[in-house]
């Protein structure tokens, strides 16, 4: 079981978006610190456990996006481009150089346009369960495979989930759904000049193997770790698996 692990948190404005941090320094390691960055409707919360594995050697900083996790929402519209502006300027205030900057889910395309605009922030880009996979292009799609995971997820883990969606809010979900199919994630990391790991749970329904290893091939440099038993948020469920490959590939 992960301990637990002390971490500090504060807000972070980037022009009218305005960011939660939550850090466990490590003053000593000389490892690149991970940033983690949660998907679509949810928030740090569903990261803690893959936090506190991490925490153990690097520093760690998780943060909340705007309009998640009880975050004042953004007024105007908020596209994936916009979105990686202010996580980018976020990063460059945590001044603690270039970073492994993990998402999930919708975290991933976040992730993956910061890699593309900015890649003196980053030295790897880490992208767990991708959306949107090409088979799941539609409100209907994502739904119904959603829907398939929940039955696969722990009771905790559907909690966690269930209850940001409420703190979320039907509004700025949909806002931000939009966006997320609208965004073509395969056509983004084939411009990234950093490596990009991507991970997937076995049987994650939202990210199949399919699109993941196309996802993997359209990078310059591209790997593909699964795990085994895993399903969408394989990093809740399986966190020292995740943090393995994590570590093993971004030293």
């Amino acid at each position: 079981m992960t301990g637990r692990t002390e971490r500090a948190e504060r807000r972070l404005a980037a022009g009218e978006l305005v960011f939660r941090v939550l850090s466990s320094p490590r003053p000593r390691s000389e490892k690149p610190a991970v940033v983690l960055v949660h998907g679509i409707g949810v928030s740090h919360r569903y990261l803690s456990r893959l936090h506190a594995e991490l925490a153990q050697t690097r520093s760690v900083h998780s943060l909340d996006l705007p309009g998640f996790g009880g975050l004042p929402k953004p007024v105007g519209d908020v596209d994936v481009p916009r979105m990686a502006e202010g996580i980018a300027t976020v990063l460059a205030s945590l001044d603690v150089g270039p970073v492994v900057l993990v998402g999930h889910s919708m975290g991933s395309q976040w992730v993956v346009e910061v890699g593309a605009r900015r890649p003196d922030l980053v030295t790897h880009v880490v992208a767990m369960g991708p959306v949107a996979d090409a088979r799941h292009r539609s409100v209907f799609a994502q739904t119904a495979a959603l829907a398939v995971d929940t039955l696969g997820e722990t009771p905790a883990i559907n909690a966690v989930v269930f209850t940001d969606y409420l703190r979320c809010g039907p509004r700025w979900y949909l806002a931000q759904l939009r966006h997320m199919l609208a965004y073509r994630i395969e056509d983004r990391a084939a411009a990234l000049t950093r490596p990009l790991l991507v991970v997937r749970g076995s049987r994650d329904p939202i990210a199949g193997m399919e699109w993941c290893r196309l996802l993997r091939d359209r990078a310059d440099d591209g790997s593909l770790v699964v795990i085994p038993g895993g399903h969408h948020v394989a990093q809740q469920s399986r966190p020292r698996a995740v943090a393995a490959a994590i570590l093993a590939c971004c030293t």
